[in-house]
């Protein structure tokens, strides 16, 4: 069985959200050091149940020549294969939204 390992926000105001989130709930953030803007979550420890996360800005409305604006939240699931995975969401009748893309530092 797959599960939700990383989640993200997309948000328009990163820090007043990371204030929020961190009074509401207890989180913590740490500024990625990639090339893009990004912060990871902390939501726990280790030893307790749950998924860590991440923070970006929402795109702002884009040309169809870029890539569509995220407005959603979004969660990564680690999975075996993900050429599988797309063939069976595709045969589920699901929709690729973006094209598969590496993440660097990552895969």
């Amino acid at each position: 069985m797959s599960r939700v390992v990383h989640f993200e926000i997309h948000v328009s105001q990163p820090q007043t959200l990371m204030d929020f989130y961190a009074r509401l709930f207890g989180w913590s953030f740490t500024r990625w050091e990639g090339p893009a803007d990004y912060w990871l979550i902390e939501t726990g420890t280790s030893d307790q149940p749950g998924i860590n996360g991440g923070f970006l800005p929402r795109r702002r409305q884009a040309p169809l020549t870029e890539m569509p604006p995220v407005n959603a939240f979004v969660c990564t699931v680690e999975i075996p294969s993900l050429e599988k995975a797309l063939s069976q969401s595709i045969a589920l009748e699901g929709t690729v939204v973006l094209p598969k893309m590496p993440i660097l530092g990552v895969g």
